[in-house]
């Protein structure tokens, strides 16, 4: 192979193994950049298949009861301090 760089779209296979050889920091971090999307349209279906499912949803509001409220008696809340 001579010197000079191959460009990527005269001939990309060459060109990957050069970048690859050359300049792996950019040339792996490209292909996993490019792993990204592909997760995202693939995962979601694999989980589901093998059963693993989203948990529900966490509730952002405390439910509040019906009726009356209790009251409490026995904490010594009613008498006054010394």
């Amino acid at each position: 192979m001579n010197g000079a760089t191959p460009r990527f779209w005269a001939t990309p296979l060459r060109y990957c193994r050069w970048a690859a050889r050359e300049r792996p920091a950019y040339f792996w971090s490209v292909v996993i950049g490019a792993l990204g999307p592909v997760t995202l349209v693939t995962v979601p279906p694999l989980r589901r298949a093998v059963g693993d499912y989203d948990a529900p949803p966490i509730p952002l509001t405390y439910p509040v009861p019906t009726g009356p409220r209790k009251q409490l008696t026995g904490y010594d809340d009613d008498t006054e301090r010394d």
